[in-house]
């Protein structure tokens, strides 16, 4: 095969089509490329993190379990207060559907309460011939429904002159099902509240050390070092321990957030200075400050929304050990107080080995804050695997 070389001077010829270039063409990129390659960034992030399926159950479930403390009264089948003094450290009921062979519904069994004159110990038996169904969408306790209005209607109750104890009484007869469900506006919120507070002091001190350098960085990394070398437990009880006893129960809840978000904020504010040290020598930075841009814009606008999706996963790491420390400060006495009810204020019961041989059930509050805890953590390694979904 023979190539004739063009004469001198003709014009090469060339086989680059003139023909407007179409991104979606068929022979350029394949639709889901097509999909992929045009989608937002928060959209590349849903579609990876919908792969974690435990992450996205757990967003679910804590979706879920937010969504219920807006309405925890209508839930909870007896008021927060209540007390039913003739079944005091009263067991589970179990939940029954057939009586005799015949289905009746949903319903407990009746109790009838004898004490034991050599330990003075509580004997609950049931009566197979008391059946007392379970009522829904009934009325039983009043309440104020967001401290606004005044109702008494509940999603499930017990039977007329019955009882309904799912998950047991306390020493003084209080429903531990409703106290829990109650007990999870304050845990689960007090951790939100707390990590707000120490987004916002991490982002605008790291930002500010990671940005700026020189002293101010120099003074910041000392002060977070300090910090970081006492150990958490202590510090938390000795700045809880200072709180006045006179407080009322809203300042103290207050006080606990202020405390666990002043002293979580060191991790996130190193995380966002290391990243900060490296992107501000990036042009785009150059050609903002030489546009006459401030260094709250630069940092705001520019630099902070860039590792974005890392600092969420990393917050939603840290709530968790919010809830946690609030629950551990209550659990010693030093944390939030009645009458407002936490999950750590309620584990206060069964601080004793006694209390917990004989009425083990006064732990079932330790169920729901592993579940938050472990959900968390699921959800975070969700948001860290979608944070580059190029991966």
């Amino acid at each position: 095969m023979t190539v004739s070389l063009p004469q001198s001077g003709e014009p090469l010829s060339h086989y680059v089509s003139t023909a407007p270039f179409d991104p979606h063409s068929v022979d350029v990129m394949t639709e889901e490329q097509s999909r992929i390659y045009q989608a937002s960034q928060l959209r590349l992030m849903w579609w990876k993190f919908k792969k974690h399926k435990l992450a996205l159950f757990s967003l679910y479930f804590l979706a879920f379990l937010y969504a219920t403390i807006a309405i925890v009264e209508f839930l909870a089948p007896y008021n927060l207060h209540t007390r039913n003094i003739d079944f005091i450290h009263s067991p589970p009921q179990s939940v029954h559907l057939f009586h005799d062979g015949k289905f009746v519904g949903p319903f407990v069994y009746g109790r009838e309460m004898t004490l034991d004159m050599d330990t003075l110990r509580r004997i609950y038996t049931e009566k197979p011939d008391q059946v007392e169904p379970i009522r829904f969408f009934c009325r039983g306790d009043g309440y104020k429904f967001w401290g606004l209005v005044q109702t008494n209607v509940h999603l499930a109750c017990p039977a007329k002159d019955g009882q309904l104890f799912l998950l047991g009484t306390d020493r003084l007869g209080r429903d531990v099902l409703s106290r829990i469900l109650y007990g999870a506006r304050i845990s689960l919120t007090i951790g939100l509240l707390g990590i707000t507070m120490s987004f916002v002091l991490g982002i605008t001190i790291g930002g500010l050390a990671g940005y700026h350098g020189g002293v101010f960085d120099l003074i910041t990394q000392r002060i977070i070092e300090v910090l970081q070398s006492i150990p958490s437990i202590p510090l938390w009880m000795a700045l809880a321990a200072i709180m006045p006893v006179t407080w009322s129960p809203i300042l103290i809840y207050l006080g606990i957030t202020a405390i666990l978000g002043l002293l979580d904020w060191t991790g996130l504010a190193r995380a966002v200075r290391s990243k900060l040290l490296a992107l501000r020598e990036e042009d785009y930075v150059l050609a903002a400050q030489l546009m006459g841009a401030g260094s709250s814009r630069i940092i705001g606008r520019h630099l902070v929304p860039g590792f974005m999706s890392h600092l969420i996963a990393t917050a939603t790491l840290a709530v968790p050990g919010m809830i946690l420390g609030e629950t551990a400060l209550s659990f010693l006495g030093l944390g939030l107080r009645p009458p407002i009810t936490s999950w750590g204020i309620l584990l206060t019961e069964a601080r004793s080995v006694s209390v917990i041989a004989f009425y083990p059930w006064l732990l079932f509050p330790i169920i729901p804050v592993i579940l938050v805890i472990l959900a968390f953590n699921f959800l975070g390694d969700g948001l860290r695997d979608a944070a580059d979904p190029y991966k």
